[in-house]
């Protein structure tokens, strides 16, 4: 692991990023390197009536909520100021991110699988995976992996796994509750017991010792198994 010096984690909404990359971030910024959770876009207030205030106030502990579960797993974390109806084309949002990890110096890519539930995964997925393929047809060594999230499961295959420690779940989880989300004060989905369960579930399937996570290749980029 200690081969990779940057690693960014690219989630298509608040707490995408740290579910996707989170499990093996942590372990990556323990040995010293640079881990960045990318935000393309931030919610919103869905009530019409709201004011310009309490819209801007929404917008703000969202960026706070993003900024505190970084630094709680050991990274930093940037906006990319996207919200669900300014979202670029997507010869845009690839290039941005093309020129992004060039001039960071990215070694490694953890993002959405396509196969999901909801059209900014997809797009997300569409414009890291082109910009990871473009940079790697010009000789960059740069990686991609998918991480998973239970709304791209259409195809997912877990190939790659990784044990956590029980003080690296506790880090992890410990992240994620920064969320109000995870939390269940936006909707009722049942993060905390999801997560935990799929740990148990991908601990028994790769004959590990311990909560397990899973991770699926680049097939369209990587043709051999790393």
């Amino acid at each position: 692991m200690s081969q990779i010096k940057r690693i960014v984690s690219i989630g298509a909404h608040s707490l995408d990023a740290e579910i996707l990359g989170g499990p093996v971030m942590l372990k990556y910024a323990k040995e010293g390197a640079h881990c960045t959770y990318i935000h393309v876009t931030q919610g919103r207030l869905e009530d019409p009536d709201a004011s310009l205030e309490a819209k801007n106030a929404y917008l703000k502990e969202l960026l706070n909520q993003n900024m505190r579960a970084a630094e709680k797993l050991g990274g930093d974390t940037i906006w990319l100021g996207y919200v669900s109806t300014s979202m670029p084309t997507a010869e845009d949002f690839s290039k941005r991110m093309e020129d992004y990890f060039l001039e960071e110096k990215v070694d490694l890519v953890i993002t959405h699988w396509r196969g999901s539930m909801h059209p900014r995964h997809i797009n997300t997925y569409d414009a890291v995976t082109t910009a990871v393929k473009r940079l790697r047809g010009k000789g960059n060594p740069i990686r991609l992996v998918y991480g998973e999230n239970f709304e791209d499961l259409v195809g997912f295959i877990p190939q790659a796994y990784f044990t956590l420690s029980q003080m690296e779940v506790d880090q992890w989880y410990d992240g994620l509750r920064e969320y109000s989300v995870f939390k269940g004060e936006v909707n009722d989905f049942p993060y905390l017991s999801y997560y935990s369960t799929l740990g148990k579930v991908r601990q028994i399937e790769s004959n590990n010792d311990g909560y397990t996570v899973a991770y699926m290749y680049a097939s369209l980029i990587e043709h051999n198994l790393w």
